[in-house]
């Protein structure tokens, strides 16, 4: 659900998504990502969910960071599509979406025919929206349901998680990529805000003008961090690309098991 590296607006104008918005881990958390999860739980419940449900939208009623945001947000989206629409093999493949937000990435796939979209937000009112937009597009194979993403289970091929990061500590992110592998059988998908001295920079402008709107935290990431992590769970990464507008950035990898 929603990750949005909009640095600007993490402290303005919005906050992210989409994810979107989950919890993870095989243990328990710490306070503080406990404190996050209730945070992102409790924004996306409310003021949140009615900001990123327009963006995350065709509505007009949005101004020009959040419409960049958008189609950042679609970017990242598409190039994931475009991967596996490229492989051929979406019929074959069962999903899972960790963070689903209002569906950007769950309702493409069960469209282009996924054998099975099982998609989660820790936000009710984003997947029960995601859900109210799959079944007005007749859409049968695929399910939204409300979950932190510690609590996701069961077994996929392909396991996606976009825009999701950007909620959790460093200190938490290696057991959260260590649960979205646990997940999966050959593939996870993952973005995140990269942690480089110019996003820091640009972070730390945001945080000097901030807004009237409630947001949550905002955490950017060291790439090697998630790279390595990938690799002790047994992942490599294929295929890597990095969408930047002016108010969003977001880099994804795409790992498959060795």
């Amino acid at each position: 659900m929603r990750v949005i590296l909009a640095f600007s607006l993490f402290y303005s104008v919005a906050a992210f998504v989409p994810t979107q918005r989950s919890a993870f881990g095989v243990t328990h958390l710490a306070s503080t990502t406990q404190d996050d999860k209730t945070e992102v739980r409790e924004y996306f419940n409310t003021e949140g969910f009615n900001r990123w449900n327009k963006i995350y939208s065709d509505s007009d009623d949005v101004n020009k960071v959040q419409l960049d945001i958008r189609n950042g947000h679609d970017q990242t989206i598409q190039k994931i599509l475009n991967w596996l629409q490229a492989d051929g093999t979406v019929q074959q493949q069962t999903f899972c979406d960790c963070g689903c937000g209002v569906g950007s990435l769950a309702i493409p796939l069960a469209q282009m025919g996924a054998k099975k979209v099982s998609a989660s937000d820790i936000s009710d009112s984003m997947a029960n929206e995601a859900k109210r937009r799959a079944q007005a597009l007749g859409i049968q194979n695929a399910e939204f349901y409300t979950s932190d993403l510690e609590s996701v289970t069961g077994q996929y091929d392909t396991v996606t998680c976009v825009d999701v990061a950007i909620h959790y500590p460093d200190e938490k992110m290696v057991e959260m990529i260590e649960h979205l592998c646990s997940l999966s059988k050959d593939r996870v998908m993952i973005s995140f805000a990269p942690k480089t001295w110019y996003y820091v920079f640009l972070k730390k402008i945001g945080e000097l003008f901030p807004g009237p709107s409630k947001t949550t935290r905002a955490y950017l990431h060291e790439e090697s961090i998630i790279r390595d992590a990938l690799t002790k769970c047994g992942f490599a990464v294929q295929r890597e690309e990095m969408t930047a507008t002016n108010f969003y950035f977001s880099r994804l990898l795409e790992a498959k098991r060795v």
